[in-house]
C-alpha cells in the first residue's frame, strides 16, 4: 500500500532503456489515474498522459489551450504516483518561452513522469488534429528544445519535440523543422498529423536512426495504420491517445441511458465489474493489510515510554 501512495523512482531510466532496446513502445492514453491503472493492468510497457483527455476530464472542455502548466503537471503526477510503468506526458507548448519551458521540465520531472513532448504551435494551442493551428518560427522552437534538454535534472528524462507544421506549411517543411529540433537536442521526434501511410513512411526515411513517435489519433487526420506496419516502418513509440476516453464516454452514456429508461441500472450490471472486483482492483486489499500492520497494540500507550510527554 505504501508504494502505491508514493512517487515511483526511475521512470525516466526505464523509458530510456525501452527506447534503447529497439522495441516499439506501445503507450495507450490515460486521462486520469484510474485509466492509467487499467493500461498497466493490461500489460503495456508505458502509458501516455493525453492532453486532449486531461482537458476533457478536468474541465469538460476541448483541447484548445485552456489548461495551465500546473494543472497538466498535477494530473501527470497523480498518474505517475499510481503506476509502475513509465509515463509519457503531453506538455503542450511548454507554456511560454524558454524560461517557462525550464520551469515546465522541472515540474514534470518532480511529478515523476519519464518524458514529455512539447510542440511548436502558437499559444493558445489546439489539438493536433483540429483545424486552425498556427506555428511559431522554427528557431524559436529550437530554443525551447535546447532549454528543455539543459533543464532536465535526470539525463535519462526523454524530451520529445513535436511539430504541427504538416497542416500549416506542408510535410517537407515539417520534416525540416524536425531536423532543426533534433539538432537542438531532442531525443525523439513527433511529426504530428501526417495524412497518409506514404507520409508516415517518408517521415521515417527522413530520420534514419532517430526515434520517432507515431500518434494513432483515433478519428483524427492520420489514417489508421496497423501496429505491425508501424513497427516495420521503424516507429519507436506509438501512442493511442483517446481510445480509453472515447470508450469510457460511450460506456457511461449507455449506463445513464439505461437508468433514464428503466429507472435503475440493474439490467446492465452483468456487463460491468462487480463492486467487489472493482474495489480489489483499486487497492482495497492493500489498504486493509496496511490498516492491520499499523493498528495500535491494545493497551499500549500512545506517548513515549520515558514519560517525557507528560
Amino acid at each position: 500500500m505504501t508504494a502505491r501512495l508514493t512517487r515511483r523512482q526511475g521512470g525516466a531510466a526505464r523509458l530510456r532503456a525501452l527506447l534503447d532496446s529497439g522495441e516499439t513502445i506501445v503507450a495507450p492514453g490515460a486521462f486520469d489515474p484510474l485509466s492509467a491503472r487499467l493500461v498497466e493492468e493490461t500489460g503495456f510497457p508505458a502509458v501516455y498522459m493525453t492532453g486532449f483527455g486531461t482537458s476533457a476530464a478536468l474541465i469538460g472542455r476541448p483541447d484548445v489551450g485552456l489548461l495551465t502548466m500546473t494543472e497538466m503537471a498535477g494530473n501527470a503526477g497523480r498518474i505517475a504516483a499510481c503506476v509502475d510503468i513509465p509515463v509519457i506526458a503531453d506538455a503542450d507548448t511548454g507554456y511560454g518561452n524558454p524560461l517557462n519551458v525550464i520551469r515546465t521540465v522541472g515540474a514534470y520531472e518532480a511529478a515523476g513522469v519519464a518524458g514529455i513532448h512539447i510542440e511548436d504551435q502558437v499559444a493558445p494551442k489546439k489539438c493536433g488534429h483540429m483545424e486552425g493551428k498556427q506555428v511559431i518560427p522554427a528557431q524559436e522552437m529550437a530554443q525551447k528544445v535546447r532549454a528543455a534538454v539543459e533543464a532536465r535534472a535526470q539525463p535519462e528524462f526523454v524530451i520529445i519535440a513535436r511539430t504541427d507544421a504538416r497542416a500549416v506549411e506542408g510535410l517537407e517543411r515539417a520534416l525540416e523543422r524536425g531536423r532543426i529540433y533534433r539538432e537542438a537536442g531532442a531525443d525523439v521526434l513527433f511529426i504530428e498529423a501526417v495524412t497518409s501511410e506514404a507520409e508516415a513512411e517518408e517521415a521515417v526515411r527522413a530520420f534514419p536512426g532517430v526515434p520517432l513517435l507515431f500518434n494513432w489519433a483515433e478519428g483524427g487526420k492520420t489514417p489508421p495504420i496497423g501496429l505491425d506496419r508501424l513497427k516495420e516502418l521503424g516507429y519507436r513509440i506509438v501512442i493511442f491517445p483517446i481510445g480509453t476516453l472515447l470508450a469510457a464516454t460511450g460506456a457511461m452514456r449507455r449506463i445513464l441511458q439505461e437508468i433514464a429508461a428503466a429507472g435503475t441500472p440493474a439490467a446492465a450490471l452483468r456487463e460491468l465489474p462487480t463492486f467487489a472486483e472493482f474495489v480489489d482492483f483499486i487497492g482495497l486489499p492493500e489498504v486493509r493489510e496496511a490498516e492491520q500492520r499499523y493498528a495500535a497494540v491494545p493497551g499500549q500507550e500512545s506517548g513515549g515510554s520515558d514519560g517525557s510527554d507528560i
